[in-house]
């Protein structure tokens, strides 16, 4: 297991400060969702209203986090909520990294699974495939269009493999529901992306009800 920053940058401090105060507030032994952007914007209190979810969800992502970064703010992510589930969907930022090896990535992933197990032993986990990206069509950004391109589909597909292994070691549910989000050629839907990697609503309510199945069983 590889820590490459050694402290969080201001602006993600003051997101993990934020989430400090807010989780004096939360209700404890319910639902978690925790990772990077891609969770973050994920609009399940919006869906709450309309699609009668009466789960109690709390949403701890944290835009441009890397699994390097979540391992430092574990406390505040996870263990003060005290979930009785977590979907973790953390790496995506990972894989754009110019030095990024798979075998880091998944060392660290196992460093967050077993400090999960040992902190929260009764705690169902979830390990989120992640999702495609579209690195084909022109958004009208050529800023993440570079990066974007250091995430290819195949890169996706390969981590995917080994997040899938990792989580049948360590006996944990490994979940894709991306079938949804796929276009014709096994990229990311266009309209569902902002600019090849983050979605709008549209492209979560694709996923939605295939989500909520694993939220409820």
């Amino acid at each position: 297991m590889v820590l490459k920053e050694k402290q969080l940058n201001e602006e993600k401090a003051d997101k993990i400060k934020h989430y400090s105060i807010l989780n004096q507030y939360v209700k404890k032994g319910e639902i978690l969702f925790t990772g990077s952007s891609l969770m973050e914007q994920f609009p399940i209190y919006e869906f709450m209203q309309d699609y009668d979810i009466r789960e109690t969800i709390y949403n701890r992502g944290a835009s441009g986090f890397t699994s390097s970064e979540m391992i430092l703010a574990l406390d505040t992510l996870i263990f003060e909520l005290e979930p009785r589930k977590i979907f973790i969907n953390i790496g995506t930022n990972d894989l754009s990294a110019v030095d990024y090896t798979l075998e880091e990535l998944t060392g660290r992933y196992e460093y967050i699974l077993n400090e999960i197990k040992e902190h929260l032993p009764k705690t169902k986990i979830y390990v989120m495939a992640y999702y495609p990206c579209n690195c084909e069509h022109d958004f009208g950004n050529e800023e993440a269009r570079e990066w974007i391109k250091q995430r290819s589909n195949e890169k996706v597909a390969e981590a995917n493999e080994a997040l899938k292994a990792m989580a049948e070691r360590y006996q944990v549910k490994y979940i894709d529901i991306s079938r949804n989000l796929y276009d014709r050629d096994k990229n990311l839907k266009s309209e569902y992306s902002v600019e090849g990697v983050h979605m709008y609503a549209n492209g979560y309510r694709a996923i939605l009800d295939e989500l909520m199945e694993y939220v409820r069983e």
